[in-house]
């Protein structure tokens, strides 16, 4: 029998995932990575309670410090490990402390509500080109 899931009141206390010291919430959302050096666009690919991972176009060097703005949230921590990949770099952070469920979830709720957003652009954006009012 698999064990329960936590309850949404139970205290924030570090979930075991497999090897991971909290779950992975996969996404695909734009997001910036902000350091003294630079502030680079990226895109947000997971995030759990302790660390997240973002595709940039240049690669991150590990040790390096910053946040992740998203929305009107900032996620403090620093990188890793870096990986290259064709035309982009892969790069994991970890948090300065955990964040709580409550932030996971406002993160999942903006991710659900980005892509209705887009979808919803693109629709009215054909429509537009249809109609000829481009």
């Amino acid at each position: 029998m698999a064990p329960e899931p936590p309850s949404a009141d139970a205290p924030d206390e570090p979930v075991t995932a497999g090897r991971r010291a909290a779950a992975r919430l996969r996404l695909a959302v734009p997001a910036k990575f902000v350091s003294i050096c630079e502030t680079q666009d990226c895109v947000l690919i997971d995030v759990s309670r302790t660390g997240a991972r973002v595709a940039l176009a240049r690669p991150l060097a590990v040790g390096q410090s910053g946040y992740l703005a998203l929305a009107k949230t900032e996620l403090f921590g620093a990188i890793v490990r870096s990986e290259r990949g064709e035309g982009m770099a892969i790069n994991a952070m970890a948090f300065d402390e955990p964040i709580c469920r409550e932030e996971v979830l406002r993160i999942r709720s903006f991710a659900e509500s980005f892509e209705l957003r887009q979808s919803h652009a693109l629709r009215e954006q054909v429509r537009r080109w249809v109609s000829g009012e481009s």
